[in-house]
């Protein structure tokens, strides 16, 4: 969505960030949590974001969380030391849009990541003492590359032991066919069992302490909530329900998946 116009990515700059602080905060608008939008804060250099960070805490310094995308290459240039800085300043919780774990995958939809850069940087955001809420696309692949899409994702996420897992379902709207054709023609968007069958897989393999895992993204036709791996059995009997008993769980309807 970048590329269009309206919306290519600028850095503000921090006493735009201010003004816009300075007048909200003077509105009295009560302010619980501040998400560093619209695109991905951490491409910004640590000295602009230490600089944005010291302006939220002066007009809001009782703020709950402050969070931001994070695209686990914008994290090679920043050690562990400055991101445990800025989360001494507030910044506690990235957002990393990992889509998958399997390498051949990430390569054919040019996520211009791999497994290991993602481990990386979910393992550096750890090391600081940050959270990370990564997000695993299903159906990223397609039906050929849907069982080891969901096992290397799992295997990734079983690595990194983030502290909240999401799962959405792939989407194409604006250039559809130049997705597909990366995949040579032969992608074709999941059935509704096979997203299940898919889910079900990924979360077979998990082997996560304690990740809260959120399936409820307007994208979702099967919602599922707990916490895992506490509740694990119950969300895989939930999806084997989905699949062997359609209609006794209900379902998204198309019209709910508006996005």
């Amino acid at each position: 969505m970048y590329t269009a116009e309206q919306k290519r990515f600028r850095p503000k700059t921090v006493d735009q960030i201010e003004a816009e602080l300075r007048d909200l905060s003077m509105s009295g608008y009560r302010v619980h949590k501040i998400f560093l939008a619209d695109g991905d804060a951490m491409t910004l250099s640590f000295r602009r974001l230490q600089d944005i960070m010291r302006v939220i805490n002066i007009y809001y310094p009782n703020v709950e969380r402050v969070s931001s995308y994070c695209l686990p290459r914008n994290l090679k240039n920043k050690s562990v030391e400055e991101l445990a800085e800025l989360k001494k300043m507030g910044l506690t919780l990235m957002y990393v849009g990992c889509e998958s774990g399997d390498n051949e995958l990430l390569s054919l939809v040019e996520k211009g990541e791999t497994y290991e850069s993602s481990l990386a940087a979910l393992q550096k955001i750890k090391q600081a003492g940050m959270e990370s809420s990564v997000m695993i696309l299903n159906g990223l692949g397609g039906p050929e590359l849907s069982e080891r899409h969901a096992i290397q994702s799992a295997r990734l996420m079983n690595e990194a032991q983030p502290e909240y897992l999401s799962s959405l379902v792939i989407e194409l709207h604006q250039d559809g066919d130049r997705f597909i054709d990366k995949f040579d023609g032969r992608w074709r968007p999941l059935t509704q069992p096979e997203l299940f069958n898919e889910m079900y897989v990924l979360l077979d393999n998990l082997e996560l302490d304690n990740t809260v895992f959120r399936s409820d993204h307007a994208s979702n036709y099967l919602v599922l909530k707990g916490r895992l791996g506490r509740d694990k059995a119950v969300l895989l009997n939930t999806i084997e329900t989905a699949i062997n008993r359609p209609g006794v769980i209900p379902l998204r309807q198309e019209w709910q998946r508006g996005l």
